[in-house]
């Protein structure tokens, strides 16, 4: 079931992502709206434009978001066998588990770290000039 709502997912999110898809999109509301003369702009023919869009996003949100965890965890996983293959702290692979105040804590000390290293370079550059 996993396989095949994953599946399902992309191929749906590659599908709404398509320009051709917008486009018929504002045709079938351009439709509607068209219509609406001919329906006497009733209540029903207001409710089916209302059902049809407040049905249709409430099931992407869902594909959409399965779509948006598989890429996720695919670049997360790259970046961990980045980590892992080059001279990096290996201390940062899972980084992502981490709850929002380690987050915070270890970017504060990722960015200490890097005004040092900016320190330490411009000090090489006055020194060189």
């Amino acid at each position: 079931m996993s396989k095949f709502f994953s599946k399902f997912a992309t191929v749906i999110a590659d599908l709404s992502g398509k320009p051709a898809t917008f486009v018929g999109a504002v045709a079938l509301v351009l439709v509607w709206a068209g219509s609406g003369p001919f329906f006497g702009y009733s209540e029903t023919w207001q409710l089916v434009i209302n059902t049809s869009t407040t049905i249709i996003t409430f099931l992407m949100v869902f594909v959409l978001q399965n779509s948006q965890n598989r890429d996720g965890k695919a670049l997360q996983a790259k970046l961990d066998e980045l980590i892992l293959t080059s001279q990096a702290q290996n201390k940062f692979v899972g980084i992502e588990k981490l709850d929002e105040q380690q987050l915070r804590e270890m970017s504060k000390t990722l960015a200490e770290k890097a005004e040092c290293v900016e320190d330490v370079a411009n000090g090489k550059a006055e020194v060189a000039s």
